[in-house]
């Protein structure tokens, strides 16, 4: 696998196509590369199950292009922080080597969001340092890395972002790539039992964020971010 520019990484597939599709879509348009991970398969949700939530991700990484989308089999609900588990994550950084990350929300409506946040942070902070020794697939010794910054995406909870991405180009395609997961969104034709997030109302409040961060700086859709330490700018006519 080749170095990829961005990471985006999320607890549950639909994690990341829910909440910063929009993003990974306008800097592949930018000429960046992006990948995905994902923790778990999802396999605790009121709907579907691990196996179809997993062809639902790759359906879902198929239309918004992305080349690599990797899961690493952590338990649903029942992840810790754990040595075995912050490996598994130290392993897929220093794989692909992102420049960025994008992860859960820091803070959130399910604990595993949250939870995932610290995890991730803290094995990005790991993957730095070079007394920790991992291997790839052929048992070749892997070089330290650590990404340059990391942005935690706006979940359920409104949270006041940092840093907030214009998306408007992209959401039809983001809406799309949501609805790949028929098992877990609207689906009139669905005989599964009814989840918070499977009404259509869900569908409207997922773009109604959209466009309520997108008005915070002044264009049609966005998508939020919050980050654990500011961002370094040199130029400030360079900010939006």
């Amino acid at each position: 696998m080749e170095q990829v520019d961005i990471l985006a990484i999320g607890v549950h597939p639909d994690d990341v196509e829910l909440s910063c599709a929009g993003t990974l879509l306008a800097h592949l348009q930018l000429g960046y590369t992006a990948a995905i991970l994902d923790l778990t398969a999802g396999e605790l949700g009121t709907r579907g199950s691990g196996p179809l939530r997993n062809e639902e991700a790759e359906s879902a990484r198929k239309i918004l292009g992305v080349e690599t989308r990797i899961n690493i089999g952590m338990a649903d609900g029942f992840f810790e922080q754990t040595r075995e588990n912050k490996i598994k994550i130290i392993n897929v950084v220093r794989r692909l080597r992102p420049t960025i990350v994008l992860a859960n929300a820091i803070d959130d409506r399910h604990p595993d969001h949250g939870r995932a946040a610290k995890l991730v942070h803290d094995a990005c902070f790991l993957a730095g340092l070079m007394k920790i020794e991992t291997r790839d697939d052929q048992g070749g010794v892997q070089e330290r890395w650590r990404p340059r910054a990391i942005y935690h995406y706006i979940q359920d909870k409104v949270l006041l972002p940092d840093l907030v991405v214009d998306i408007t180009s992209h959401i039809d395609k983001k809406m799309e790539s949501i609805l790949a997961y028929r098992s877990q969104f609207f689906d009139p034709e669905s005989t599964e039992v009814d989840s918070p997030i499977s009404g259509q109302q869900f569908i409207e409040f997922v773009k109604a964020r959209a466009r309520a961060y997108g008005r915070q700086i002044g264009v049609d859709f966005g998508e939020g971010f919050t980050t654990a330490r500011p961002p370094g700018i040199s130029d400030l006519m360079k900010i939006g």
